[in-house]
């Protein structure tokens, strides 16, 4: 991982506060639900979700390619069509699919940057989501219009949805990296102030306690 700011490209910041709902949104249904996003290092992601009210759990893994590719070793290396990603298991009743994407748009990453994330190149940390079912890749389909169609970025968002295939769960020692290693400088420079950004711009959807 190398060291970059919150968002690479100039401009492409968004003020939460004024950051569209989604007007196509899941049903607050009973029972747990899963998507897994991609925006960047899993690190800074994870740590992001890890704080919002409904999620259940955060996995750190890969998407997009074989269970003999991943590895991280493999995944860093470039040479595989993996993305490094997070598996979210949340409550639909606590937390709607729109809202995880709002916060995936406008705190987790910069949806406008193609096959990086500031200093971080490369095909794994593109931009994704990876839709397990047609209403999720509706939802998600449906907002990234809305989003461009609002001009809310200053360049098209370059998100893709890709439909998921398997997850791969990293390795142990990458699950809650930013929680155990909060003073590692890529962590300090890149998650932290994602996490604060989310404190300031979200704090009535994180978890109390």
């Amino acid at each position: 991982m190398a060291l970059s700011g919150l968002f690479g490209r100039k401009g492409a910041t968004v003020k939460p506060d004024v950051f569209p709902d989604p007007v196509l949104d899941s049903e607050a249904v009973a029972g747990e639900q899963t998507i897994i996003l991609a925006g960047g290092c899993f690190w800074c992601v994870e740590a992001v979700y890890k704080e919002l009210d409904g999620v259940l759990t955060v996995t750190s893994g890969y998407a997009g390619d074989t269970q003999e590719t991943a590895t991280y070793e493999r995944v860093c290396s470039g040479a595989t069509d993996h993305a490094e990603v997070v598996l979210i298991r949340f409550d639909p009743q606590r937390v709607s699919l729109g809202q995880l994407l709002k916060i995936f748009f406008s705190i987790a990453h910069d949806p406008t940057q193609v096959d990086r994330q500031g200093a971080d190149v490369g095909r794994q940390y593109r931009s994704a989501i990876f839709y397990a079912d047609e209403e999720q890749r509706r939802i998600a389909e449906a907002y990234i219009k809305q989003l461009d169609g609002a001009a809310v970025f200053d360049a098209p968002i370059a998100t893709k949805l890709e439909p998921i295939e398997a997850f791969y769960e990293a390795e142990a020692y990458h699950q809650d990296y930013a929680a155990r290693n909060p003073a590692q400088p890529y962590i300090a420079f890149n998650a932290k102030p994602k996490v604060e950004k989310l404190q300031a711009n979200f704090g009535d959807r994180l978890k109390r306690g």
